[in-house]
């Protein structure tokens, strides 16, 4: 489940060590080919001509490569972010080999009060040397005060380029404090453009994966006849109602505009009152509000539990047959149904060709706050999927590295999803995850639940969801 929002709070203390003296403490750590009397307690006057040369490191390789060859042992590099009891241990187990090998200490601190503490810790001067955002829109906030560190100028962009697809790298330019700064990579990521099935029942039933919008339809329309509604939905989620029903209509909204629409959407620049955001509700009511396609009918939706929507798949027969969420949503399956047997997923088709096959996704992103040679090395390891090789092999995860292999993916549906991400013609983020926890994780939530409920219109809705923004 998608987390709330963090609020943005003011900030005042700048934290980055500036370019040129990092560039000037590179020339004096670690480098051997310095000049040979360098000592320990050498003064600022003393490093400035090996930083003039400059071409030492570059010739000596990246900081990734001078780690590997022990130059940054005995370092420490701190690292703060939300991964907490089984996450927290799949992460530094897929740290450890690279510890190991360049003797650069990690220490990695999580926290369930991510999203408020980091705030606090970058105000406070206590920021980490690197961070992991599961919302960009809370990393976004702070990187326009200046103080996360421009990754252009930390990490070689050629190879980010090839090692990326560029939607990757599109939605890691923000704004920082004096124009756009890469604030940050992308290191783990889970895929939300899926639509789960009962792959078993449903190959015996004769029926067969819709590559189009239109054949989706045609087919729900097919398993109505049949006499079962297609669909499985729930948007109950607590304090939290809702948050699925953003989903579907940010997978619309990709399917139904250009990128720069959606782009513009999340910014609050596109009104959910215009004719772009109504269209893709109204694309999604011909589902959502159809009574023989929604198990349970329309009004059961806001009732019934996103994680206990899928469930009516798993009946023999099934009484539903179609439930669109995210890849974490397998974890509320029951633990003996076995994946490419007892169910699969296919892709949420396209609507219009001219967009292509765009990818909703979410995923971590790693800022960095201290400029040190080490701290570049460990960003650096944190580009390749050997990062998060051990994370991938255990399942769950989604590497958006294209160096990952395909083969460290334990089943061909991870695979097969691990690929989906890599050929998106378009990758976006989860839009209310974007937005201003006002409206992202506010009156969205609500206003969609309104309109599902029938308490509100859609126009109604829509003024009511845009009126967060002036919050």
């Amino acid at each position: 489940m998608k987390k709330a929002p963090g609020r943005k709070m003011p900030l005042a203390i700048v934290l980055c060590l500036s370019f040129t003296m990092m560039l000037s403490a590179c020339g004096g750590n670690g480098n051997n080919n310095a000049a040979p009397t360098n000592a320990p307690a050498a003064t600022e006057k003393a490093a400035e001509p090996a930083s003039t040369e400059n071409t030492s490191t570059d010739t000596a390789g990246s900081p990734l490569e001078l780690a590997m060859k022990g130059d940054y042992k005995g370092t420490k590099v701190t690292m703060f972010g939300p991964f907490v009891d089984a996450d927290q241990v799949k992460f530094e187990n897929s740290i450890k080999d690279f510890e190991a090998k360049t003797g650069i200490d990690i220490q990695y601190e999580g926290s369930k009060e991510f999203e408020a503490t980091i705030n606090i810790r970058v105000d406070g001067g206590n920021a980490p040397d690197i961070a992991d955002f599961p919302q960009p829109g809370l990393l976004s906030s702070i990187a326009k005060t200046g103080k996360v560190v421009d990754l252009t100028t930390v990490l070689d962009q050629d190879k980010l380029k090839a090692n990326y697809n560029q939607s990757w790298l599109d939605m890691s330019t923000m704004d920082g404090k004096d124009g756009k700064i890469m604030a940050g990579i992308w290191n783990r990521s889970n895929v939300k453009s899926l639509v789960w099935y009962p792959k078993k029942q449903f190959e015996e039933a004769g029926y067969k994966i819709p590559e189009t919008w239109d054949e989706m339809l045609a087919l729900t329309e097919q398993i109505a006849k049949d006499g079962d509604p297609a669909w499985a939905i729930g948007i109950e989620s607590g304090a939290a109602t809702g948050w699925a029903a953003t989903d579907w209509v940010e997978d619309i909204m990709l399917r139904t505009t250009t990128p720069e629409n959606y782009d513009k959407w999340v910014k609050g620049e596109l009104p959910f009152t215009s004719p772009e955001v109504k269209h893709a509700i109204e694309v999604m009511s011909k589902i959502w509000l159809n009574k023989d396609y929604v198990y349970g009918g329309t009004k059961s939706i806001v009732t019934t539990a996103f994680g206990d929507a899928p469930k009516p798949m798993f009946d023999n027969p099934p009484k539903a047959w179609f439930h669109r969420q995210g890849n974490f949503i397998t974890s509320f399956f029951p633990e003996t149904a076995k994946i490419d047997e007892d169910y699969g997923w296919f892709y949420l088709p396209s609507i219009d060709p001219q967009y292509g096959k765009p990818v909703l996704v979410a995923g971590d992103i790693y800022s960095m706050f201290n400029d040190r040679p080490e701290v570049r090395a460990v960003l650096e390891f944190f580009t390749t999927g050997e990062s998060i090789k051990t994370w991938v092999q255990s399942g769950g995860v989604i590497a958006p590295m294209n160096d990952a292999s395909l083969d460290w993916y334990s089943s061909e549906s991870d695979r097969a999803m691990a690929k989906l991400v890599q050929d998106a013609s378009t990758l976006r983020f989860d839009g209310s995850d974007l937005m201003p926890g006002s409206v992202g994780a506010g009156t969205f939530w609500k206003g969609m639940t309104d309109y599902v409920s029938g308490t509100a219109t859609l126009d109604q809705a829509l003024e009511q969801i845009q009126s967060g923004w002036k919050n």
